[in-house]
């Protein structure tokens, strides 16, 4: 043999070496991109889909605030049975991780299934074709959440798309006590019989629910939003009288501007309202049904992803519900303790001012002079570092004490839908921007 054949054999053998490497790397790339951890039919499993953490920000796309534990709940749980959340996101991201929680139950609650997925359609229990993935938890598809603890899952790849809804799927075997829940959620979700996380199909889940039942927050790894706006509030926020399944609350709006105006910060809404909050009294038990906004704020503002501001629209509860707090500068005081809380995490934080209650069933002269007194407080800047006058955006123009008709849900307390709208588009949206300035 020539030396120039041996050359030419040598260069041959290593073209083959090459071939076959770039087959391996890609069927490797390609079976970890994540687009193959689906859930089809057969008797194939799916891989684990949890993924380390790539380039991007973990922001807040959806959250709920655990308010209490679900009545008749108490002995079984949902044993046996799979809960089908939905929720709406609002921001999109190429990962996701969810945080359940067992904060009201009383015994240990196991978790032997979770999935996550994209919905087919607004208020659908099946999931669109290949965006279904089983979720992890340190590593391991099952887990055990202490009671009063909860549990934040691994990253899943997925291609989370801002503005739909998802369906997050758990799976309790055992009973499991009291279930934690957000009794308000203006959004249908859906139970099954069995073990069901893994169905793409909706045909199984049958029962439909008004409840979001242990799940308390949705993450996704974004590379478009810097951060997270947290709106903390009462049942204005949670959007109790908006039309449900139709995201017509007043943060869904403030996120669909917030993703839309080209000056706006790239911001997440998760929205932490709780229907009948206060500032200032805590519900009963332990721990309190409907805590305060004192005592949940470090767990429902401070502890959310990716934190940048918080905007805080509550008070109303503590003059309207007995015993009535007839002290404005009691409501105050925890006002700015609030901000001071935020300012200490370097937060920047925007106020409400308290909307009119003329013609609710507890209406009285005195405790509009507290609202009032609340109010100017609140317009003097000496509360939060900007404020948002919402009483002025939807008070009748002829009558003050009174929302305008046509931002009135009928209740003289809670706006309509329309109502909702134009809270959020008075909202300015460059107040979420900037340093602490508030003088306490």
């Amino acid at each position: 043999m020539t030396k120039r054949h041996g050359y030419a054999l040598l260069a041959a053998v290593i073209a083959v070496i090459v071939v076959v490497s770039a087959a391996i790397y890609v069927g490797v790339v390609g079976t970890d991109d994540g687009s193959r951890d689906t859930f089809g039919a057969g008797t194939r499993g799916p891989r684990n889909s949890a993924a380390p953490a790539s380039s991007g920000t973990w922001v807040g796309s959806w959250s709920a605030s655990p308010a209490g534990f679900e009545p008749g709940t108490e002995r079984k749980g949902f044993a046996g049975r799979s809960l089908r959340n939905v929720v709406h996101t609002s921001v999109g991201g190429d990962s996701a991780r969810i945080t359940l929680s067992n904060l009201y139950g009383t015994t240990p609650l196991s978790i032997t299934h979770a999935s996550i997925a994209v919905a087919s359609a607004s208020n659908d229990p099946a999931a669109a074709p290949g965006t279904l993935r089983r979720l992890s938890f340190d590593g391991n598809t099952s887990v055990v959440i202490p009671p009063g603890a909860q549990v934040m899952s691994d990253a899943a790849r997925l291609r989370v798309p801002h503005d739909s809804d998802l369906l997050v799927t758990t799976y309790s075997p055992t009973p499991s006590g009291p279930v934690t829940y957000h009794p308000h959620a203006r959004q249908i979700s859906f139970v099954a019989e069995g073990d069901r996380t893994e169905d793409t199909a909706g045909d199984a889940y049958t029962e439909q629910s008004p409840f979001w039942r242990y799940l308390t927050a949705v993450d996704v790894l974004s590379n478009e939003t810097d951060g997270t706006v947290v709106v903390f509030g009462d049942s204005i926020t949670d959007g109790i009288t908006s039309t449900a399944g139709a995201n017509r609350r007043w943060p869904d709006v403030l996120a669909d501007r917030l993703r839309a105006e080209p000056d706006a910060p790239r911001y997440g809404v998760v929205n932490q309202g709780i229907s009948g909050n206060r500032v200032l009294s805590d519900g009963q038990g332990r721990p309190a049904v409907n805590p305060s906004g004192l005592s949940r704020f470090d767990r429902d503002v401070l502890g959310r992803t990716g934190v940048k501001a918080v905007v805080i629209a509550l008070g109303v509860n503590d003059i309207l519900r007995n015993p009535h707090q007839n002290d404005p500068d009691r409501i105050i005081d925890g006002l700015r303790e609030l901000t001071r809380q935020a300012h200490a995490h370097g937060l920047r934080v925007v106020g409400a001012t308290l909307m009119p209650f003329g013609g609710h069933r507890g209406y009285e002269p005195a405790l509009e002079a507290v609202r009032q007194s609340v109010n100017e407080r609140i317009r003097s800047g000496t509360v939060f570092d900007e404020a948002v006058d919402f009483d002025r955006a939807l008070r009748d123009p002829y009558d003050p004490r009174r929302l305008r008709a046509r931002y009135d849900s009928g209740d003289h307390l809670h706006p309509s839908d329309a109502g909702y709208r134009e809270m959020a588009e008075s909202f300015d949206l460059s107040s979420l921007k900037g340093s602490a300035a508030a003088q306490l």
